[in-house]
């Protein structure tokens, strides 16, 4: 299917007419290994000037890919859970940092997650939760802050800046991939269609503009499709009214290693 780009295009026109400006912040999920995708990731984020948030999961990091982040500023890696492993029961949506485990697990996974982290990735690494799913328990959010977090991220537009004390909410707002479906890239038109509206409820004052506008990405799964149209949306926002969104690392929030 050809993509019209054209409502995303018009909308993005109006947003320069008013002098309006879109924060815009990408992060893609699930790494843990340096791989051949990983690598096409990395070259997409260095031909776009565009960092991305790498959510990696804090078990299996293996050393080569600590090596493949130091050596590309453009990659910013952030804490994915622990293990990523389905905690819910049958009937539930998967989750590994809902209530279905005693409290104290479920911070001590957190808390392992962000000491691999650290110890891997040094002050490299950027204290943000996401979890797997990006489901979590408003219960183990309100812990975060204490452990070490001072940003926690899921999906969709957030419904609180600070959903703690000490902690900042930056959720991801479009993902390509048709996950009940093909798997591929869902209907291009459609996510174009739904990226101009988001952005049209954010001028028109109905969604809150002061959340930076996330993609959302899993490099891992993605075919050639996927990639060409992240690749598109991307290039059209960072050249409309779009300014770059990174979150600080570490040592920039003065948290200790």
């Amino acid at each position: 299917m050809t993509a019209d780009w054209c409502p995303l295009e018009a909308e993005l026109a109006l947003w320069q007419s008013q002098a309006l400006t879109l924060p815009l912040w990408w992060r893609d999920d699930d790494a843990i290994a340096a791989t051949s995708q990983l690598e096409e990731l990395t070259k997409l984020s260095e031909s776009l000037a565009l960092p991305v948030h790498l959510a990696i999961i804090p078990r299996d990091a293996d050393e080569e890919l600590a090596e493949h982040v130091a050596r590309h500023l453009t990659l910013i890696p952030v804490v994915h859970g622990w293990a990523h492993h389905n905690n819910a029961p049958q009937n539930e949506k998967k989750s590994e940092f809902r209530l279905h485990r005693p409290m104290d697990k479920i911070t001590d996974d957190a808390l392992a997650g962000l000491q691999r982290m650290q110890t891997v990735f040094g002050d490299r690494l950027n204290p943000m939760f996401v979890p797997p799913w990006n489901r979590v328990a408003p219960e183990v959010v309100q812990e975060l802050p204490g452990l070490g977090y001072r940003f926690v991220s899921t999906a969709t537009p957030r419904k609180t800046a600070t959903p703690a004390p000490g902690l900042e909410q930056i959720n991801t707002h479009l993902d390509p991939i048709d996950w009940r479906g093909t798997r591929g890239l869902a209907d291009p038109n459609m996510l174009i269609d739904k990226t101009a509206q988001m952005l049209r409820d954010r001028r028109e004052g109905r969604a809150d503009n002061t959340e930076p506008f996330g993609i959302l990405t899993h490099h891992l799964v993605h075919d050639q499709d996927i990639w060409t149209f992240t690749q598109d949306l991307l290039r059209r926002l960072l050249a409309g009214p779009s300014y770059v969104w990174t979150a600080p690392s570490s040592k920039q929030t003065g948290d200790p290693e």
